[in-house]
Formats: C-alpha cells, sequence, structure tokens
C-alpha cells in the first residue's frame, strides 16, 4: 500500500463529510488534502481511541518527533510521507501542525470549558488551523481567503460540538460552554445524564445561531478570485448548514442519537455546490 493509498482509505473509513469535498478536486490537491485529513484523524485517535492518558502522551510526542522528521525531509509514517509534496510545494509552516497537536492535547487536560473564549483556543487549534492549511491547499491568490477559512473551521468545530454533546457525554466530555450552562438553566448533571428538557433545547438553539453566524461571517469574507478554488470549503458548510437545519427539525435530539446526513444527500449537496 502507497502512503497516499494509506491517507486515501483513512479518510473512506471515517465517513467523514470532508470525503465528499475531496471528491471533485484534481488528483494533486486531492492527494495533498487527503494526507491533512489523515494525520488530523490520525492524532485525533491518538488521544480518542486510547483510554490511558500517559499512553495518549506518548503518542503524541511521537507525533511530534515524526513532524520534526518531516520537516528535515525525512518522514517514516505513511501519512507524513504523503504530506511530505505539499508541504515542500506549498511551503506548509510546522507551526500550524504543532497547533493541532496542541489542540488534541488539550483534550488530555480539559473536558469542561468555562466559556466560549477559551472553547475558541480548543476550536482553532483543531478546526481554524486545519482550514487555513486546507485553503493554502486549494489556493489562495487574496490574504483575506485566510480570514474566511479560520471561521470556516469554527463553524464547522461549532457544528460538530452540538452533533455530539451526547457521544462525548458518554466520555465525560462537556464542550458547551460552562456559563451558557447555567444561562440556560442546565447543569452539567443534565448533559451527563443526557435529559432532553426545554431548558437544553433553549441552550442548543442558542449553539445552533451562534454556528450560523459564524457560517455567515465566513462566507461574507471569502474574496471572489478564489471562490473557485475554494468550493471544497463550500461544499463542506452546505452539508453542515443542512446537518445544523436537520438538528433544529430533530428537536436537538442530539443527547441520545446522532443525527447525520445520508451519503446521497452529501453527495447531491457536494455536487450541487461544486458546479456553482
Amino acid at each position: 500500500m502507497t502512503p497516499d493509498q494509506y491517507c486515501q482509505e483513512k479518510a473512506a473509513q471515517s465517513g467523514s463529510s470532508f470525503y465528499y469535498s475531496f471528491l471533485f478536486l484534481p488528483k494533486e490537491k486531492r492527494a495533498a488534502i487527503t494526507a491533512l485529513y489523515a494525520f488530523c484523524r490520525e492524532v485525533d485517535d491518538a488521544v480518542d481511541d486510547c483510554t490511558d492518558p500517559q499512553v495518549a502522551r506518548i503518542k503524541l510526542a511521537w507525533w511530534r518527533e515524526e513532524l520534526a522528521k518531516l520537516y528535515l525531509q525525512k518522514p517514516r509514517h505513511p501519512v507524513t510521507r504523503a504530506l511530505l509534496p505539499a508541504v515542500k510545494r506549498h511551503d506548509l509552516p510546522r507551526e500550524q501542525f504543532e497547533e493541532i497537536i496542541d489542540g488534541m492535547e488539550m483534550d488530555l487536560q480539559h473536558n469542561r470549558y468555562p466559556d466560549f473564549k477559551s472553547l475558541k483556543l480548543y476550536c482553532y487549534r483543531v478546526a481554524s488551523v486545519v482550514g487555513q492549511l486546507s485553503a493554502i491547499l486549494f489556493g489562495v491568490s487574496d490574504r483575506h481567503t485566510l480570514k474566511y477559512a479560520h471561521d470556516l473551521g469554527l463553524a464547522f468545530q461549532l457544528t460538530n460540538i452540538i452533533r455530539d454533546v451526547g457521544e462525548d457525554a458518554r466520555r465525560n466530555r462537556i464542550y458547551l460552554p460552562l456559563d451558557e450552562l447555567a444561562r440556560f438553566g442546565v447543569s452539567e448533571q443534565d448533559i451527563l445524564a443526557r435529559r432532553h428538557t426545554p431548558a437544553f433545547r433553549g441552550l442548543m438553539a442558542f449553539q445552533v445561531e451562534r454556528a450560523r453566524e459564524f457560517y455567515a461571517r465566513a462566507l461574507a469574507q471569502l474574496p471572489m478570485v478564489d471562490r473557485r478554488n475554494q468550493r471544497p470549503g463550500l461544499i463542506m458548510a452546505a452539508i453542515y448548514q443542512a446537518l445544523l437545519t436537520e438538528i433544529e427539525r430533530d428537536d436537538f435530539q442530539v443527547l441520545n442519537r446522532r443525527t447525520a446526513l445520508t451519503p446521497l444527500r452529501k453527495f447531491w449537496l457536494a455536487w450541487k455546490t461544486w458546479i456553482k
């Protein structure tokens, strides 16, 4: 199996909506973005699939060493070997890959966030940085596109948090800001016990509205000159905004089940967005 095949398999196995945003890219760009996505999956799995925090830290330390080898052009892992051509071609900054690992490490340090300001740092590291790297791989002519990518990544992560409230609760993680829980009259125990109350629905309606505001802000910042290159991100935005609508229609039933779009609907949204 080649490094590119390894990354492709990693992306396909995840079932992520990101897979659909890569479908229509030319081969070189598709290989680069798939390698970036595979890197994110690897470091995320190092934390999520490990029950021992110390072992997870050792795995993340290994990935930091592997990053160093990547930037010495001596990568060992299939993912970093697949990433090497993109890193060289686009001069991708090592610091941003380090930020991604820092974000994953935050899951070993925090399972609660007191307010939105502290949550934004986490979202920046695990999502906005990825958005900016992705934008560079797709092609950037105007630096304002990186601001678009920053806010779009944040919107994606907020959507993930909304979708995964119940799943995260089963791991004793609450990514909804605690001061906002208090404002809506929802306790940590309500979340952990997965109590779907009117107060919880009010809290989630607020979260959905904020995510939509970040989508609107991001899309308003995308320069027209880069719109064509950035279509993969626009595909993801279309899929994720449709997901938010489904969560809302489902009365925010995210505590006990996971709302998802069908593969056919994701493909249709991807195709419709690509040809615009």
